[in-house]
């Protein structure tokens, strides 16, 4: 073999390795992007799933064989309002085709709420390293005028076996109490609105699942999760901007984190966030200011001078 033909044999071998390379880079991690998701599409052991807050916006128009969960049916025991239970999560995974060995790449609209919720859930259910969130959800997707399907997937049921819950990645009342308390290091992070955290209002408007009171628990801080976002595509800032953007409010990964919303949905964004790509330890307050602020008695911080929602 003559020295160019060796030397293209050897360019040729260095360029695969770097498209596998890249390849496992892209996998490694807690995000995938859109253009390893798109290359990826008809790869047997991934697994595309949307997770959106808007009713149908999955049947007009979603990523190539996704298939579509309905976080308010699927992810939730809907009478005890608790997250799906082993067996109620193990018929999901079976029926999505998910099992241990799967790659899910999770998406949805809103950047992601509801798909972080997902990841939330997956998680505490034994399933973590594989599974991904698509950076910059459907906004990206359909930015870059990426394809979109109709018709739905059909896959292969799994023998997806659940595991033991990992209680840790999930806040109880006890456990905010012990930080409101100090028994605990916990710092709390509510991720609402300014004007929900002051107490001028209970919730955006339009929105059912409300507290009697309006505030915050004492001792939280608050980070708004969409300052985690750009605003542009929908896609998570660097770590480095994630870093700096939570130590303003004393969080660096030094000390447990709590994140709080009003159900939950908007915290597990911000706890994906904290847990998965930076690597802090969290937990999610799935009661959130809805249970918070319902329970009698408790102490809350209120700014904006409110009582039951008025002045």
């Amino acid at each position: 073999m003559s020295v160019v033909s060796l030397f293209l044999r050897g360019a040729a071998v260095l360029a695969a390795s770097v498209l596998i390379g890249g390849a496992a880079l892209a996998q490694s991690g807690p995000l995938v992007t859109t253009d390893w998701l798109e290359k990826n599409l008809e790869d047997p052991k991934v697994r595309v799933l949307e997770v959106s807050v808007e009713p149908g916006v999955f049947e007009r128009g979603h990523i190539p064989g996704a298939q579509n969960i309905v976080w308010h049916t699927d992810l939730v025991e809907t009478v005890s309002r608790d997250i799906a239970g082993p067996e109620k999560f193990q018929a999901l995974a079976r029926k999505l085709g998910v099992d241990k060995d799967t790659t899910v790449v999770l998406y949805g609209d809103n950047n992601n709420w509801f798909a972080a919720w997902g990841a939330w859930v997956f998680d505490i259910y034994g399933l973590r390293d594989n599974v991904k969130l698509l950076d910059g959800g459907r906004k990206k997707w359909e930015l870059e005028k990426r394809p979109l399907a109709t018709a739905p997937a059909s896959v292969k049921a799994s023998a997806f076996t659940v595991g033991k819950p990992n209680t840790k990645l999930r806040a109880r009342l006890t456990d905010v109490l012990a930080a409101v308390e100090k028994t605990s290091p916990a710092r709390i992070l509510d991720i609402r609105s300014p004007d929900e955290f002051s107490g001028k209002i209970i919730a955006p408007a339009g929105f059912q699942e409300l507290a009697l009171r309006a505030g915050h628990i004492p001792g939280s801080v608050n980070v708004p999760w969409a300052r985690a976002v750009n605003a542009a595509d929908g896609t998570l800032k660097s770590p480095e901007e994630l870093k700096k953007l939570y130590a303003e409010v004393g969080i660096d990964g030094s000390k447990p984190v709590i994140t709080s919303c009003r159900i939950g949905e908007r915290s597990s964004h911000s706890w994906f966030i904290l847990s998965r790509v930076l690597g802090y330890e969290a937990a999610n307050y799935d009661g959130s200011w809805t249970e918070y602020g319902n329970v009698v008695g408790l102490p809350i911080s209120n700014p904006a001078g409110t009582v039951w929602g008025g002045k």
